[in-house]
């Protein structure tokens, strides 16, 4: 699910972009839309790391003994999900 809302957010954030872009003359507006291009990327990965540390503590709540692979995974998923805020304040930049 959270690859479906971060591909949501990135998509949602193209969109906008791309279909103000060649009406937007001056240079305010065009800073606006990059701004929330930026903006639904951070989202997308804040969603995405909420989920991640939400079933990582239900995965722990239900098999303590599992508790360093489960956290080693939510790690992973959290810096995966965070990586998509970087690319798209990078892209949208």
């Amino acid at each position: 699910m959270t690859n479906e809302l971060l591909h949501l957010a990135s998509h949602l954030a193209t969109t906008i972009t791309t279909v103000d872009a060649p009406a937007v003359a001056d240079a305010a507006s065009s800073k606006i839309n990059l701004g929330l291009q930026g903006g639904l990327g951070c989202l997308g990965a804040a969603l995405g790391v909420g989920l991640v540390g939400n079933k990582a503590v239900e995965s722990v709540g239900r098999n303590p003994a599992a508790f360093g692979k489960i956290l080693v995974m939510g790690i992973l998923g959290m810096a995966f999900a965070e990586a998509v805020a970087f690319y798209s304040l990078y892209l949208g930049h």
